[in-house]
């Protein structure tokens, strides 16, 4: 039995919700351990291959900071290409697209990915 699409984007939506709450509760976590008052910002690099959709992951945040330290704070993406090493040339290269993995150098295929899986938090922006 194949999913409705609305259950298919209801379920997408559930995960950025998820990985939103996990990072207000990183963030309200790391706030209290320096005393901060208030988080102005959160700083994120969000990899083309992470898995999750920018736009939901926006909206998934202003719902999860409602009612915590953290609501009215902003969720900034810095998105991450994709760059693989390329073994033919002997180089990092920049993907243009993740429907393709081949090199656009040389066109071969490449399987080693250096970046573009990345969901981490690399700041926060805090008033002291």
């Amino acid at each position: 039995m194949n999913p409705s699409p609305w259950t298919k984007l209801h379920l997408h939506a559930m995960h950025e919700l998820s990985i939103a709450m996990s990072i207000v509760e990183m963030a309200e976590e790391e706030a209290a351990q320096r005393g901060a008052p208030q988080v102005n910002a959160i700083h994120l690099k969000l990899g083309k291959l992470a898995g999750v959709v920018k736009g939901a992951l926006l909206s998934a945040y202003e719902l999860a900071c409602e009612g915590t330290s953290l609501a009215g704070s902003r969720l900034v993406i810095e998105e991450v290409p994709i760059v693989v090493y390329c073994s033919t040339c002997l180089a990092p290269r920049t993907l243009p697209s993740m429907q393709c993995f081949a090199c656009p150098e040389c066109n071969n295929p490449v399987s080693e990915v250096l970046q573009g899986r990345e969901l981490q938090v690399v700041a926060l922006e805090i008033n002291e």
